[in-house]
């Protein structure tokens, strides 16, 4: 503990954006990481707990206090140790997750919580500014071979942990581009994608593959698969090839509103929209979903809809309103009934400050327009009585919309791959597989693991890369019969 009297000393500083008006008209990243005075006083607030609930309200259990008192102490490399010890990519995690450290932490059941993620933020960025970050190669081969298909977080995660216990890795990605959705579904300027490139660099050091444009599980390329690979190999050939397979894709498959008028030309599904944005950033095509002068609808108020909101608003979009089904949650939560659990709140995001009408209650009843294209979207109140919705008699209206933006979530993984290798699915349609046990990441086809969003179906990055780490100490256990790979 730094500062024993911290915590009633100072208060939460955050990080600084630049203001909207700058912001708009570029897709970098706009937030600074804290000074290293601010985050030696941030560090200060720790109370270093008896029972740290922030390092279990954390998927992938960071030593948070730790880490804090050494940024308090000055001591950035053992920080960046610490950090690492639990966290392969915390310059991701630093700039993208919600944080729910923070809503778990102690100080903040009276008090605004210590700015963990802030903190996180400022030891990697300062770590790769001074060249702390090295690769980690193996002193011994073990002859194993692993294929890991899909190069999200979950799969980037169970690569680096494998090669680094000795193990031949190769990371199979559909796109040209390494990352899967933490590349293509993040716009840049949450988190710039020369960040993925630089971990990728380091991967390479350390023995990992990477064979991108390949779609593993189809013999024949059909027209959905063309738009991104240019070849594939088949579940059969890895399992051949390979001592072990994990697979690690992300959930694309996203929830459709089927309602009169949703074929017509403007309504698309959020992805639609986010990843060609996102590949003309890199410079690879053009967008050809444009928001620019339009009234856009986002439906939907997760953190895909709110890249939608943000996105648009670069386009230079007339009015973005945002719809979300569900009642408008309070501003602050009941502390005491939710601590140290993640709360039910209004969250405003940077997105959103930049401007977007938001509304809740509201259903879609059904899109209409002229020759084909969108022009307006009628909705309806909602009221919700114990958890059940029913329309409000006579609430119906219209909004006029020249783009809609479907932002309702994913509801599972894609399917051909888990057809492909013959893995059994859960009531959801994800992959079949407890993470209890002795066989703990394991389908139900010998050698074949599953672990990410391709197991537990759509979550945060930070889970993605718990459930990488995880997946990795079972297969080092598989293949070597013990592993000193941490969980």
């Amino acid at each position: 503990m730094g500062k024993v009297t911290g915590f009633m000393e100072f208060e939460r500083v955050e990080e600084h954006y630049e203001a909207p008006t700058k912001r708009l008209h570029h897709y970098k990243e706009f937030v600074a990481p804290l000074s290293d005075a601010d985050a030696k006083v941030q560090g200060a607030r720790c109370m270093d707990c008896g029972i740290p609930f922030c390092n279990s309200g954390c998927p992938v259990n960071n030593i948070i206090p730790d880490f804090n008192d050494l940024v308090f102490q000055g001591d950035w490399k053992n920080a960046m140790e610490v950090l690492h010890s639990t966290n392969n990519f915390p310059e991701f995690t630093g700039r993208i997750c919600p944080a729910p450290c923070e809503a778990a932490c102690t100080l903040g059941i009276n008090k605004l919580p210590v700015g963990i993620k802030s903190i996180e933020h400022a030891i990697i960025d300062k770590a790769w500014e001074n060249a702390w970050v090295k690769p980690q190669i193996p002193k011994t081969k073990t002859g194993k071979k692993v294929a890991v298909v899909g190069s999200g977080p979950a799969g980037l995660a169970a690569a680096q942990q494998l090669a680094r216990a000795g193990h031949a890795v190769t990371v199979f990605e559909k796109n040209d581009r390494i990352g899967g959705l933490l590349r293509y579904g993040i716009p840049d300027f949450k988190m710039e994608k020369w960040l993925i490139d630089r971990r990728v660099e380091q991967m390479q050091a350390e023995g990992v593959e990477f064979v991108t444009g390949t779609f593993v599980g189809k013999e024949a390329l059909g027209k959905e698969v063309k738009n991104y690979a240019t070849k594939t190999v088949s579940a059969e050939q890895l399992m051949k090839d390979y001592d072990a397979v994990i697979i690690s894709g992300g959930a694309e498959q996203p929830r459709d509103l089927p309602v009169p008028g949703r074929e017509l030309s403007g309504v698309h599904f959020a992805l639609e929209f986010l990843i060609p944005q996102n590949k003309e950033v890199a410079g690879d095509l053009k967008n050809e979903i444009r928001a620019t002068d339009k009234h856009v609808v986002v439906i939907g108020g997760g953190d895909t809809g709110s890249d939608c909101v943000g996105t648009s608003n670069r386009h230079g979009a007339t009015k973005v309103t945002q719809f979300e089904l569900l009642p408008q949650p309070p501003e602050q939560e009941n502390k005491p009934l939710v601590w140290p659990y993640w709360p039910t709140k209004l969250r405003t995001s940077s997105s959103h400050e930049e401007g977007c009408e938001r509304d809740w209650s509201v259903a879609t009843k059904r899109f209409e327009g002229k020759n084909g294209k969108l022009e307006k979207l009628i909705g309806v109140r909602l009221e919700w009585k114990e958890g059940k919705m029913s329309e409000v008699p006579n609430s119906e209206f219209e909004i006029k919309a020249d783009l809609v933006l479907l932002a309702m979530g994913f509801i599972s993984p894609a399917q051909q791959i888990l057809g492909a290798f013959g893995v059994d699915k859960d009531a959801r349609g994800n992959a079949k597989a407890s993470v209890e046990g002795q066989k703990a990441y394991y389908t139900n086809v010998p050698k074949v693991f599953a672990a990410g969003d391709m197991r537990r179906g759509q979550s945060l990055v930070v889970w993605a890369i718990r459930e990488g780490r995880q997946c990795a100490r079972s297969v080092d256990e598989f293949l070597m019969g013990s592993s000193v790979l941490p969980r």
